[in-house]
């Protein structure tokens, strides 16, 4: 009875401390994962609560569709993160045509600054609303 109790019982405690340490290794991993997604989505949040747009221009002319949009909230936006639905018809190809203030080869658009833009929808427009990469977005009738 002297050495096959003393050998099962370190047999025992070795795969003790191995499950110990493969739970929490696994454990730990899934912590640190749901901590980053939670500061993501915090970040998330805050960017959303810092963004505002406003429309203050969409007329038609002939069959060109001008837009002006303001960014009056405090956070930087992109054009490449900002999109353009016309009549609910998503406009893809506008950021050749579109400058923010007055410079048309940045894709930044800061608080305070105005984006211009001409679109050329294949159908008279009755509604434009531009949507930002937050989810923050403006409607607007065409006058």
């Amino acid at each position: 009875m002297g050495f096959s109790v003393s050998g099962s019982a370190a047999i025992i405690l070795v795969s003790l401390f191995i499950a110990f340490g493969m739970f929490y290794t696994a454990s730990a991993n899934s912590f640190e994962s749901v901590s980053e997604a939670q500061r993501g989505q915090a970040d998330l949040n805050l960017d959303q609560q810092n963004s505002a747009i406003e429309i203050t221009n969409a007329t038609r002319s002939g069959g060109t569709l001008t837009l002006w949009v303001n960014n009056t909230g405090g956070s930087y936006l992109t054009l490449e993160g900002t999109s353009i639905l016309v009549d609910s018809e998503l406009q893809t190809g506008w950021r050749d045509a579109a400058a923010v203030d007055g410079d048309g080869t940045t894709d930044l658009w800061a608080p305070g600054e105005r984006l211009e833009l001409s679109l050329s929808p294949a159908t008279i427009p009755d509604r434009v609303k531009v949507v930002t990469k937050t989810g923050v977005a403006d409607t607007e009738v065409v006058s």
